[in-house]
């Protein structure tokens, strides 16, 4: 059989036949719906896609997640359960040659009233000519396309294909249901591991569901890495240390729960070390995080938040630096992303502190909660329509670039809250500037005030 011959449901092998060498990843894949762990949000009972593969009335499709996200499961669950030709051809083995094969195949199927569906994983692999071929066969109902792809197809995937496609966007699994599926291994005896008297304690089954970064695959792998080298006692079972995981994961295992108090504690230490303007604290704390299987971008919101919270605008630019290093991890991944997340950290732990912009925030919240919540005064209002205008919405307004200085006079709050001042700027950093600006702002209306 090629690569890219057709293999109707009722030819697809049950997990029990395959053969025992292969991984455990492959042998615990899903093979209904019910099975399929997690993409609740287009695979949970009611969702469209889910109704589609159920009723076997599915459409060209393209999912797009990270590795390990239930792609090719997907797939799979799709060649089980419907009733047309499933072709599985892949974007790194095959060509145009193959993709013309393939496509008279399933043209002529058609004639004969079967319809096929044809899974090309690793869609992104294929140039703008490849994708091009698909196209009039698609447009016609000849096949129904489902493109696996980790990149973003707005990208990589032909517009007039993707015009015809729905996009279904998968995310990378949690920790607990990486965990569910390793559980799930560990006592299935037909599949996975059960029967075979392994030890693990929760918490080191934890720390590989956390490794994975969302990754099944990964995880199955670390966890059958470490089953396969521990050693069998007098009574035939293996216990799994956390030396044989960190040898499996080729890192060591840190103390850490992404969703635990010790998560809690660790982004606690770091903000912290950064209001305190400790570089070396704020670097060993964040290193913690990242080597522990810290979710990257978790960190980055963080960040992103202590430029605002702890600088805010003793050094405007914080907050640019910060939404930099989020940038770059989404463009570069880890562990290449490590460095931009660190540069970030330490220019926050060196940078002038204010919270100033915290402190007025929150009497704002305050205010807005506690107080009575009065009209916009009309001149701050748009006169939009001839009715506004009538009813003095505008009127008294004052176009501060119209005046010599830029400044007016003129109240900008409501009446019960006129003489309340939010933002109080310190002498640190640029906010000493800001201090200044303000004094004169005030002062020049003072002085207007009384030369009126």
């Amino acid at each position: 059989m090629s690569l890219f011959e057709p293999s109707p449901a009722n030819q697809v092998e049950g997990a029990a036949s395959r053969a025992a060498a292969s991984p455990l990843a492959d042998r615990m894949r899903p093979e209904t719906i019910d099975e399929f762990v997690g993409q609740l949000h287009i695979l949970g009972p009611g969702k469209a896609l889910r109704r589609q593969i159920e009723r076997d009335e599915l459409g060209s499709m393209i999912l797009w997640g990270p590795p390990g996200s239930g792609k090719t499961t997907l797939a799979t669950i799709v060649a089980r359960k419907t009733r047309s030709d499933f072709v599985r051809f892949s974007a790194v083995l095959s060509g145009i040659k193959e993709i013309k094969e393939v496509m008279a195949a399933a043209e002529k199927s058609r004639h004969y009233g079967r319809r096929t569906v044809l899974f090309i994983d690793e869609i992104h692999r294929f140039n703008k000519a490849q994708q091009d071929a698909f196209l009039p066969y698609v447009e016609r109902g000849d096949i129904v396309l489902i493109g696996a792809t980790t990149e973003n197809p707005s990208f990589e995937v032909n517009a007039a294909l993707l015009s015809r496609a729905k996009v279904y966007m998968l995310s990378a699994l949690s920790t607990d249901e990486v965990q569910t599926l390793l559980r799930r291994a560990l006592g299935d005896a037909k599949r996975g591991l059960g029967g075979r008297q392994i030890e693990i304690s929760d918490d080191l089954l934890r720390q590989i569901a956390v490794f994975s970064n969302g990754d099944a695959r990964s995880a199955f792998n670390t966890l059958e890495a470490a089953v396969t080298a521990a050693p069998r006692d007098a009574d035939g079972r293996a216990v799994i240390t956390e030396a044989l995981v960190e040898d499996a994961i080729q890192r060591k295992v840190l103390l850490y729960d992404k969703a635990g108090e010790e998560h809690y504690n660790l982004i606690s230490a770091l903000h912290k070390s950064v209001r305190n303007s400790d570089a070396s604290a704020t670097l060993y704390w964040l290193g913690r995080m990242l080597e522990a299987g810290e979710d990257p971008l978790y960190v980055a919101r963080r960040l992103i938040r202590m430029a605002s919270e702890d600088i805010g605008m003793a050094d405007p630019n914080a907050l640019s630096v910060t939404v930099a290093a989020m940038q770059a991890v989404h463009f570069l991944g880890m562990p290449e992303g490590n460095l931009a997340l660190a540069e970030a950290a330490v220019y926050l732990a060196l940078s002038p502190k204010s919270n100033a912009l915290y402190v007025g925030y929150g009497e704002v919240v305050r205010d807005a909660q506690q107080t009575m919540a009065e009209p916009v005064p009309f001149h701050l209002r748009n006169a939009v329509t001839g009715l506004m205008a009538n009813l003095g919405y505008g009127k008294g307004y004052q176009y501060a670039h119209d005046a010599d200085e830029k400044l007016t006079d003129m109240q900008c709050l409501p009446d019960n809250l006129k003489d309340h001042q939010y933002y109080r700027p310190t002498d640190e950093g640029l906010e000493k500037k800001w201090k200044e600006t303000m004094r004169a702002i005030e002062d020049w209306k003072k002085k207007y005030a009384t030369s009126k």
